[in-house]
C-alpha cells in the first residue's frame, strides 16, 4: 500500500498538472516569484507537476523525517537519504533506541518489536566524527582542540562513504560556476538512485538560523528554482528557492571552508 503522503502529493502533483503550463496563473507565477516559495502554496504545486526533475522527490519523500533536536539536521539527512537507497535494507541497524525497557515490559516475552531502518540517531559509526562531537564536545580541527557542532560539509561526505556510499563533494567556493552546478544538480534530481544534499546558511536564504543541511527534492526550470527538502519543519517549511539563491547561501564560509553540496549513491 503507497503511504498516505505520497498518495496526496500525487494527487495534487496530477490536479495541479491538469490546470495546463499555459495558463495565465503559470505566467504570473514565473515572472516575479518570491526568493522562496512554501511547499503548500499553489505556486509550488505548479513547480512539481511541470518539473521534468523531480525523480528524487518520492524516494525522499516516502521516507522523510524530520529532525528531534536543533543540531541534528546532518544525521537526518544522511538517515533519509540511506532509506531512499536502501529501503527494507536487512543489514539497516535496529531502532533500539526508540523504546525503553519499561516500554517493553507488557510486550510477549522474547518479542522483538524493533524495525531495521537507518535514523538520525543510528548513522554515525566509529569512521565518523562521534554524537557527542556532533552535539559539541571539542575535537582537534586544524591543530586546534575546539568546538564544532553539527556536521561540516566533508564531515558529511564521512557519514554517507562510512555506510559504502559512493559521494561526491563540491564545495561551493568563489570560483565554481552558478550555470554549471544548476546543471549538475539538476541531472542528478532527474535521474533515479542519486540524491543531494546540501550544506547551506539559512540567513542567506532570509530565514533565522544559522548553517543547515537537507535534500533536495526537485527543480523546476521555468522558475529556475529547487526545492529544498528542510528536515528540520517545525522551523521553516519545505521551500522553492531560486537557484542563484540556493547556491549563495551555499556559498558561505562554514568553520574551515566553504559550504557546498554532495552528490551521493550506491557504488
Amino acid at each position: 500500500m503507497m503511504p498516505k503522503l505520497v498518495c496526496q502529493v500525487l494527487a495534487l502533483v496530477v490536479a495541479v498538472g491538469m490546470i495546463g503550463v499555459s495558463s495565465p496563473g503559470h505566467a504570473q507565477e514565473t515572472s516575479g516569484s518570491p526568493v522562496l516559495v512554501n511547499w503548500t502554496a499553489p505556486a509550488s504545486l505548479a513547480r512539481l507537476a511541470r518539473s521534468a526533475h523531480k525523480v528524487d522527490f518520492f524516494p525522499l519523500s516516502n521516507h522523510f523525517v524530520g529532525q528531534d533536536n536543533k543540531i541534528f539536521c546532518g544525521p537526518t539527512s544522511v538517515a533519509i537519504v540511506l532509506n531512499a537507497l536502501r529501503p527494507r535494507d536487512p543489514g539497516a541497524p535496529l531502532t533500539t533506541h526508540s523504546l525503553t525497557p519499561e516500554d517493553r515490559v507488557w510486550m510477549r516475552p522474547g518479542s522483538n518489536p524493533f524495525l531495521r531502518k537507518y535514523t538520525p540517531h543510528n548513522v554515525l559509526t566509529a569512521k565518523t566524527k562521534t554524537r557527542l562531537e556532533v552535539l559539541g564536545k571539542p575535537l582537534v580541527i586544524d591543530g586546534k582542540r575546539q568546538r564544532d557542532f553539527g556536521l561540516q560539509l566533508r564531515q558529511l561526505a564521512q557519514v554517507f562513504r562510512a555506510h559504502g556510499l559512493a559521494v561526491t563533494t563540491r564545495v561551493v567556493d568563489d570560483q565554481a560556476d552558478a550555470a554549471q552546478i544548476t546543471r549538475e544538480i539538476a541531472d542528478n534530481l532527474a535521474t533515479a538512485d542519486n540524491f543531494v544534499v546540501i550544506n547551506y546558511k539559512r540567513r542567506a536564504l532570509g530565514q533565522p538560523g544559522g548553517g543547515h543541511i537537507s535534500p533536495l527534492g526537485a527543480y523546476d526550470a521555468d522558475s529556475d528554482s529547487f526545492l529544498v527538502l528542510d528536515v528540520n519543519p517545525a522551523r521553516a517549511p519545505w521551500v522553492w528557492v531560486r537557484a542563484a539563491d540556493l547556491i549563495a547561501a551555499m556559498r558561505t564560509f562554514d568553520t574551515v571552508e566553504n559550504r557546498g553540496y554532495l552528490l551521493v549513491s550506491e557504488n
